[in-house]
């Protein structure tokens, strides 16, 4: 089982206090969408509609779009017990949830979320550090750059966020 990533911020101004890049479970982390948009945006990960790789290491996450759930707005009470969670799309739709924006409804009940995806690993770290894709785009230079090689998807992850912070 994999460690568990620590709670880490990206830039207030660009994303505000309530979106962070969480973990939802081991090996699942919450990706809010405009973190993803300003990584692409960046040249920093290639993303398509089932994954995403960070071009620096060629590391491969999988996603599906899921939401934080931040706040019931309406002083109603959290019947469906989703409040400080993520849930996919998939099963908020099931729900009845109509998503639109930072927005959700779920019949007379409104909710604040954090549009974004759930993303998983494809394979283990240390596969990864063996993979012969990997070693193609250390050789283009397109590494992170940093003083430390990433030992783990939490610290790749990690370095990756500051990067976007600089």
């Amino acid at each position: 089982m994999g460690a568990r990533l620590p709670l880490l911020r990206t830039r207030a101004a660009f994303l505000g206090p309530a979106c962070r890049i969480r973990p939802v479970s081991p090996n699942r982390v919450f990706f809010p969408s405009g973190a993803l948009d300003e990584w692409v945006h960046a040249d920093r990960i290639d993303l398509s509609a089932t994954e995403f790789s960070i071009r620096a290491e060629g590391r491969r996450y999988r996603i599906i779009e899921a939401a934080r759930v931040l706040a019931e707005v309406t002083g109603g009470e959290d019947v469906y017990d989703i409040v400080g969670k993520v849930k996919t799309v998939n099963f908020l739709h099931e729900l009845g949830a109509e998503l639109l924006g930072s927005s959700m409804i779920i019949g007379d009940l409104a909710f604040d979320v954090v549009p974004g995806f759930i993303g998983s690993p494809v394979g283990s770290f240390s596969g990864h550090l063996e993979d012969p894709g990997r070693s193609a785009v250390l050789a283009r230079g397109e590494e992170l750059q940093l003083r430390d090689k990433p030992q783990s998807d939490e610290e790749l992850l990690a370095q990756l966020l500051m990067r976007t912070l600089e």
